[in-house]
């Protein structure tokens, strides 16, 4: 019963008149929370003794807030704004963990992954997990990009190289090339193209040296070409650059334009005396594949001949009186002691006029 007394004279006290959640109406009551009060007191009246012109106690409410700010670290001057700063923290370290842990690889891509600076191992195209940076960096490298060197670096640039038989030669070539080994070319070359660069200069230069000017200029091109990517295979594999050569393209083989004027004369006379001796072994072959055939028809001939001498030997007469007489304007007469008119040629029939000369004779 004593139990139930407690519960009730409370709620009467926070429903009286004396006092409530919203203040104390009045200066104090037998139930309320006053200094004389038999019941007990009410949690939201002033401290007993207190009187009812002083200010009352902290609410739950306050006490609750001064809680969660002694737990997040506040202090009472501003320590509100803690737990949003912190909250902001925890989502930006969440984004940068996500962010540098999670990288997509193109199907074209490489991801060279690196611990604190050191190699640690290459990712394949698709989603690649690592470790938040600065611990682990992924570095992605196009595997599947053809890139070109052109030499020189810009036109208009004169590029002399020396040939075999001692002439310079102005070329312009472009070198193409792509990523073979992603590790070996992001560690071992400091700067890859202008190691290509060089490369191929001192390739194309072995090469020219061992052709002429005019190799070197036209028919021999494709040798210089197949030559130079070559070597730079062989050079580049021995550096470990894991750089792959794709091929090698001379766009323009001049002579320097101090003398470019003379040598287009002398090339020129050169393909004049080219045609000429090719028009002479065209009429030399003519001539080489008659005589063949006719010495073949001969042959036939003979072996017919070996075969019935006196009718082949009429054929033959009968063909050469042919050859011969076919063209002739010719009256033949078989019946004897008969004088025919013989018709004269055209030619013949017509009695050349005499000439000033002799008709001064005459007189």
């Amino acid at each position: 019963m004593s139990a139930k007394t407690g519960w009730r004279a409370r709620a009467i006290a926070l429903l009286s008149d004396a006092g409530g959640p919203w203040g104390n109406r009045g200066n104090g009551g037998s139930n309320g929370g006053g200094s004389g009060g038999n019941g007990p007191r009410n949690p939201w009246n002033a401290p007993p003794g207190g009187g009812g012109g002083r200010p009352r106690g902290p609410s739950p409410l306050d006490d609750l807030s001064r809680q969660l700010r002694d737990r997040f670290g506040g202090n009472g001057d501003g320590g509100s704004s803690w737990p949003m700063i912190r909250l902001v923290g925890g989502v930006v370290l969440g984004l940068w963990i996500l962010f540098t842990s999670f990288h997509s690889i193109a199907p074209q891509e490489r991801g060279i992954v690196t611990t604190f600076g050191a190699y640690s191992r290459t990712l394949e195209s698709g989603i690649g997990l690592t470790l938040p940076a600065p611990i682990e960096r992924v570095t992605k490298l196009n595997v599947a990009e053809i890139r070109t060197v052109d030499i020189p670096a810009s036109s208009g640039v004169e590029n002399f190289v020396l040939t075999g038989d001692q002439n310079i030669v102005d070329l312009d070539y472009s070198v193409r090339w792509s990523i073979a080994d992603p590790e070996l070319f992001r560690f071992q070359l400091t700067d890859p193209e202008e190691t290509i660069r060089e490369v191929a200069e001192s390739a194309m230069r072995a090469a020219v040296s061992r052709v002429d000017l005019i190799g070197a200029i036209g028919a021999k091109r494709g040798q210089i070409e197949a030559d130079v990517e070559n070597r730079m295979r062989t050079i580049l594999g021995a550096y470990r650059s894991g750089v792959r050569i794709e091929g090698v393209a001379i766009k323009r083989a001049d002579p320097p334009t101090a003398v470019i004027d003379a040598f287009k004369d002398v090339t020129a006379a050169q393909q004049e005396a080219q045609s000429m001796i090719n028009q002479a072994n065209t009429y030399s072959q003519q001539v080489t594949q008659r005589a063949l055939g006719e010495a073949q028809a001969f042959d036939k001939v003979y072996a017919q001949y070996k075969l019935s001498p006196n009718v082949t030997r009429r054929r033959m007469y009968y063909e050469t009186m042919e050859q011969v007489l076919g063209k002739l304007d010719k009256t033949i007469i078989e019946t004897p002691n008969v004088m025919p008119y013989l018709q004269l040629p055209p030619n013949a029939r017509k009695a050349p006029e005499p000439t000033a000369t002799a008709r001064t004779g005459d007189r």
